[in-house]
This record gives structure tokens, sequence and C-alpha cells, in this order.
């Protein structure tokens, strides 16, 4: 009974001790962070690195290539438009008997 007694405590003791953090404040990540830095810093930079860059900048680019192409469309649109919507007015001026020196 007194070994029970002496030895209980001392496990729970133990156990706490092992599940307790002794760190004061929880370590926080960034998004993207992998966990350890690069032996030479952000300086440094082997060819996976570079072929990394490379290849989100052809994405980006191609990305911007064809929001571009798609804005030369709509203007494209737009014009034909308002080249139909010109020539309707011009009709009905016509039709109208007003004044057929447009500029």
């Amino acid at each position: 009974m007194l070994r029970q007694s002496i030895t209980r405590p001392a496990v729970i003791a133990n156990r706490a001790l092992c599940q307790r953090s002794f760190s004061a404040v929880a370590p926080r990540m960034g998004e993207g962070d992998t966990g350890a830095p690069r032996s030479g810093g952000a300086a440094s930079s082997d060819s996976f690195t570079k072929r990394e860059a490379a290849q989100e900048s052809m994405y980006i680019r191609e990305k911007e290539l064809e929001k571009l192409h798609n804005l030369k469309k709509k203007i494209g649109d737009q014009r034909n438009h308002l080249n139909e919507l010109e020539e309707h007015i011009d009709k009905l001026t016509k039709e109208q008997g007003g004044a057929s020196g447009r500029n």
C-alpha cells in the first residue's frame, strides 16, 4: 500500500512532464514555409530555384497575354458595335431628311 501511494503520484507527474510544452509561445509558420532555412540564406539560389522562378514567370506571362488577348477582342467587339450604331444613326437621319454632312 505504501509502495503504491509513492509510485503512483510519481508516474502521474512524469506523464504530465512529458506532455507539457516548455515553450511560452507556440511556433507559428507562415504560408509556404517548409521549416529550415537554406544554408546560404535568401541570396543563395540553386538550379531548382532558378528553374522554379523561370516557370512561374512564364506562367504569369502566359496568363497576362491571355488577358490582353481577351481585352483586345472585347475592344474589337465594342468597335464593331459602335460602327453598327453609327450606321443606324446615319440611316435614320437620312430617312428623316436630316443633315447628311456629319463629321
